[in-house]
């Protein structure tokens, strides 16, 4: 069952609806859809608004928009290893060599899905099963709050709470997570090819489902509840 996440919500101050990542066999469910319109470059960022009026984005192996997604989310290949390669290193600038980035490459797997549809939009209860991630999209102020919550229930050994990987934008939705049963979370929207399609002052905070169940349960003993939060909310609010 999905845990509630309007107290978290409420007490971070969110403007932005929390979109969800889901592998489904089924796409129904998730309707309202919109769909990239094949294999034409669309970037997956480009429905942030049809997210924030409750659409839900459809990708399947055969209409996936931009050729990162298609090969990091639907396990289609739009070019040669030797064209991505290039594509990225050289012709883009992202890696100081092609040896870096097939390097980089070499370490990285792309999302094995489970179904037939990748679903990404506005939360579903009904589909908490086929859940795989959530992401925040926030202010500074609101990341280090999640940060922080994120770090609240940590030991000393666990599995890192919060990551900052280099990859695309989608990759940061899922592929780069290792192992999805794990609490961690990922810092996103850090690709800066997509990040023309959100606004300037947002930020991506995407959690594992454990992740999101940890942050939901943050109650009245917590930061969230006390004057260092409270302070920086009043502060922000009188500018």
């Amino acid at each position: 069952m999905q845990p509630d996440p309007k107290r978290l919500i409420k007490r971070l101050g969110l403007g932005t609806p929390l979109v969800g990542l889901y592998d489904a066999p089924d796409p129904s469910p998730f309707e309202p859809l919109v769909c990239p319109g094949g294999t034409n470059g669309v970037c997956v960022f480009s429905f942030y608004e049809a997210w924030a009026r409750g659409k839900t984005l459809h990708l399947t192996k055969e209409n996936f928009g931009c050729g990162g997604a298609g090969y990091w989310l639907c396990e289609a290949e739009t070019r040669s290893r030797e064209q991505f390669v290039r594509f990225l290193a050289e012709t883009e600038g992202l890696k100081s060599s092609m040896d870096r980035m097939n390097a980089w490459l070499d370490q990285h797997r792309p999302y094995r899905r489970e179904h037939p549809h990748l679903l990404i939009g506005p939360l579903r209860p009904e589909g908490y099963g086929h859940l795989k991630t959530v992401t925040f999209y926030v202010t500074p102020d609101q990341l280090s709050a999640l940060m922080i919550g994120a770090q609240y229930d940590s030991a000393p050994g666990d599995c890192p709470s919060v990551m900052a990987e280099f990859g695309s934008g989608c990759m940061q939705l899922l592929p780069l997570f290792q192992d999805v049963d794990l609490p961690q979370a990922m810092i996103g929207a850090t690709d800066i090819a997509m990040r023309r399609h959100i606004p300037p002052d947002i930020m991506a905070f995407t959690v594992t489902r454990p992740m999101f169940e940890r942050l939901c349960r943050l109650d009245e003993r917590s930061f969230l509840y006390r004057s260092f939060w409270g302070d920086l909310r009043t502060a922000r609010a009188a500018k």
